[in-house]
């Protein structure tokens, strides 16, 4: 069972549960801050259990609801896996699953299952934790999903030849390439929910002051520091994106869509391809040990 604080607060109404992952920092961190505060029950997840609890304990200050936390590695299948049997056996509803943990690398890595890291992290891990829970996501519908994807997706491609970046790897193509995929994975993802009051979005938070900036060489960051400080949001404004399509009612059935400063936009060609939304799914189904569909 997940690790739980705040059960004795008083709860709002409208109470729903809402996952959020990649919650230790950042904007997962913000919008379960914002969400919390508003009534619902918060479930947040991260790798580092020192940092989840330092978070959680944060959070607590100012919520009006239970907060939950789940440990979990999200660059290993097995993790996830593990986190998707916790949260059925925990829960009996999940009104919306953020997947919104992040990972930037600037050399080519790999998982203990032989995924390239950035593509693992930012696409695979929610691809999968997503197909594990639909059942309870539809169970009390209205749900929704949703994914952190990123402006970068703008110029970036699949190849299913060499989805893991054997050759020419950069850091910025395998990040770009991975939040193409989480909007063409929800633009399916859409079409399979019609009809079950389950939906399906993604959105860019804007440029945002976060710790995945943390990743870049040394060389770079006195000037990522002066960009923080003079173009980039905090993680709270770029945490209001999430909270607004985790809970705001007007855009209840909207689903599909990619999202940036709260309004649908049109993502690249590329992420508007249906043919190769479908051919990722059977991809991502592969490499996540699904069962073919």
């Amino acid at each position: 069972m997940a690790r739980q604080r705040g059960a004795g607060v008083a709860c709002s109404p409208g109470m729903k549960t809402m996952l959020i992952t990649g919650a230790s920092s950042g904007i997962g961190l913000a919008a379960a801050r914002q969400l919390a505060a508003d009534g619902h029950r918060l479930v947040m997840v991260a790798r580092d259990p020192e940092k989840l609890s330092a978070a959680a304990d944060l959070v607590c200050r100012t919520a009006a609801g239970p907060v939950d936390t789940l440990q979990c590695d999200l660059g290993s299948l097995t993790a996830v896996r593990a986190l998707a049997a916790t949260v059925r056996d925990s829960y009996d509803r999940l009104d919306v699953l953020a997947n919104n943990a992040g990972a930037f690398h600037m050399h080519r890595l790999e998982t203990g299952d032989g995924v390239e890291a950035t593509f693992a992290v930012n696409h695979l891990a929610g691809f999968l934790l997503t197909e594990l829970l639909l059942d309870l996501l539809r169970r009390d519908s209205p749900a929704r999903v949703l994914f952190t994807a990123s402006a970068m997706h703008y110029g970036a491609s699949l190849d299913f030849d060499d989805l893991g970046f054997r050759h020419g790897y950069s850091p910025n193509g395998a990040y770009g390439r991975a939040k193409l995929a989480n909007i063409l994975y929800v633009r399916e993802l859409s079409r399979r929910l019609s009809g079950t009051g389950v939906t399906a979005n993604a959105f860019h938070p804007g440029v945002v002051a976060t710790d995945i900036w943390n990743a870049a060489p040394w060389f770079a960051r006195p000037a990522l520091a002066l960009g923080k400080r003079a173009f980039m949001i905090s993680p709270e404004e770029g945490g209001r994106t999430l909270t607004y399509l985790a809970a705001d009612p007007d855009i209840a059935a909207v689903s599909g869509c990619y999202f940036q400063r709260n309004r649908v936009k049109a993502p690249s060609r590329a992420a508007q391809d249906d043919a190769t939304a479908t051919r990722l799914r059977r991809v991502c189904t592969e490499l996540a040990g699904l069962p073919g569909q």
